[in-house]
């Protein structure tokens, strides 16, 4: 605890003197932060309302209101504090220069603990997610930034420590890839990546351009959540499961055994079909695992298409159509169009670590923001 008694005396010295230009400080808060608890604004009157309400009528009961109330405090203690930087003792003004940074840093984290206590869980937060690329409109460019993305993708898994299996994989002529799928599993998986689903497009020279022309090419990435046993029970009656022998690329056993699965879904003819592994036993539980994640974000669109219809981010494959991000190769910058931000240094960013990971959470953070206001509006 900090002397109380050091800041009476301080206080009162300062209602002696005469006052001077008073010194700014920036909040340690992010803009959206900044914003969301704007004073008069819906949240803060939500949190009054909590702080009077019944308690068997309170959000995160007991949690929320404490945490409020220390943030109305250490508010109060902050501005009561900034008068002491029109002091005319200097040891006086760095005291308080250092009070007040801390106040802030205080402030900030009480601020994002009343967020997350707020912000609205989502039943797949906790899943896995299958992804899957596919190339889209630029032929063999469009197949090289697919391979790009991709390795991008297993990068990141990586460097987040998460299991990351190929489901299949379906390369072009030259090193691209027409289409691929993978399993990743970890902890906050789907929550940090269920917002890349969409249209990522691609601007720079090919290396099949010999006259320097800038090219535009496309790409298509799918996240579907992994459904547990709970989410979704699918009957084997609705099933119809054919083996094949496998094509195209993959080496001696290609043709020469039926090791490819094709399941079909009777009911909604969604079809999903696997040929990556020797093992047709394998196979049949990759191309089990795609469906169930197909069905089970079928699922989730009809049940949440209304709710989420007004936010600018979209979840799961709703947004699979939109162009959400732009690699412009000749300006070395990455631009996400649904929040605008930018990045540059293009290269570090498809290595699939921090520039990737910081602009995943600023996804997430705007999302949350969206679904909190959505929250907070409802029981105002």
């Amino acid at each position: 605890m900090r002397c109380r008694c050091l800041w009476g005396v301080a206080r009162c010295l300062w209602l002696r003197r005469p006052a001077g230009s008073p010194r700014r400080y920036r909040s340690c808060g992010s803009p959206l932060l900044e914003e969301l608890f704007a004073h008069g604004g819906p949240l803060r009157t939500f949190l009054e309302r909590q702080a009077t309400s019944e308690p068997e009528v309170r959000v995160r009961g007991r949690d929320l209101v404490a945490a409020a109330q220390r943030l109305s405090d250490k508010e109060r203690e902050l501005r009561e504090t900034e008068h002491l930087l029109r002091d005319e003792n200097e040891d006086l003004r760095k005291l308080a220069e250092n009070e007040i940074t801390l106040y802030q840093k205080e402030i900030t984290q009480l601020k994002n603990q009343i967020f997350l206590l707020l912000v609205p869980s989502e039943e797949t937060d906790a899943n896995d997610l299958i992804l899957e690329v596919t190339a889209g409109v630029g032929g063999q460019e469009a197949m090289l930034f697919t391979s790009e993305i991709f390795n991008m993708y297993q990068q990141y898994a990586s460097f987040k420590r998460w299991h990351f299996e190929t489901l299949d994989y379906f390369p072009s002529e030259i090193g691209g890839l027409r289409h691929a799928s993978a399993s990743i599993g970890g902890s906050g998986a789907y929550r940090l990546m269920r917002f890349e689903g969409g249209v990522h497009r691609v601007q720079r020279v090919p290396k099949t351009e010999k006259q320097g022309r800038v090219h535009t090419s496309t790409m298509t990435v799918a996240v579907l959540p992994q459904p547990t046993e709970i989410n979704l029970v699918i009957n084997p009656k609705d099933l119809r499961i054919d083996t094949k022998r496998a094509s195209g690329a993959g080496g001696q056993h290609v043709n020469t055994t039926d090791s490819a699965v094709r399941i079909v879904h009777l009911p909604t003819g969604i079809v999903s079909e696997c040929q990556q592994e020797r093992s047709q036993l394998k196979n049949r539980e990759m191309a089990m695992k795609k469906l169930r994640a197909r069905l089970y974000s079928m699922q989730l669109e009809e049940e949440t298409s209304k709710r989420y219809q007004a936010r600018k981010i979209q979840i799961g494959t709703k947004g699979r159509s939109e162009k959400i991000r732009t690699y412009n190769y000749p300006q070395n910058r990455i631009t996400d169009h649904r929040i605008n931000k930018s990045f540059h240094h293009l290269e570090t960013f498809m290595h699939g670590e921090d520039l990737l990971e910081e602009l995943m959470q600023s996804l997430k953070d705007y999302a949350d923001y969206e679904s909190l206001i959505e929250s907070i509006s409802s029981q105002n």
